[in-house]
């Protein structure tokens, strides 16, 4: 008899999903997405890499369920599964903003004490 299958705490999942956002040309490819679908030869072009190493990156993408792939004849496209990833990189970039301004003026307060 198989064993229930035990649901993963949700945590987890999110590390999960930061894991397979942990690298520059997945997030480069995901910003390309946001504007619209791509042909895999324009993602290569606009990121830069290798094509080998842009299909591992798609493939975690995939994997994740970030994005999804399309094929027409010989070419193969990609878009992102949902609006909400492009609230998330906005989002993102917010944070970033934010604790970028509060590193810049807590090094701002340390230079006024010299």
């Amino acid at each position: 008899m198989d064993e229930p299958r035990v649901e993963q705490p949700l945590y987890v999942a999110k590390a999960q999903l930061f894991r397979s956002l942990s690298h520059p040309v997945r997030i480069r490819v995901l910003e390309l997405l946001v504007e619209g679908e791509r042909p895999v030869s324009e993602l290569r072009d606009a990121v830069g890499v290798e094509a080998s190493s842009l299909s591992q990156h798609l493939n975690v993408l995939k994997h994740s369920g970030l994005v999804a792939s399309r094929r027409r004849a010989n070419v193969v496209t990609y878009r992102i599964t949902d609006h909400s990833v492009a609230e998330f990189l906005a989002t993102a970039r917010r944070v970033m903003a934010a604790t970028m301004g509060h590193t810049r003026s807590t090094l701002e307060h340390l230079e006024s004490q010299q």
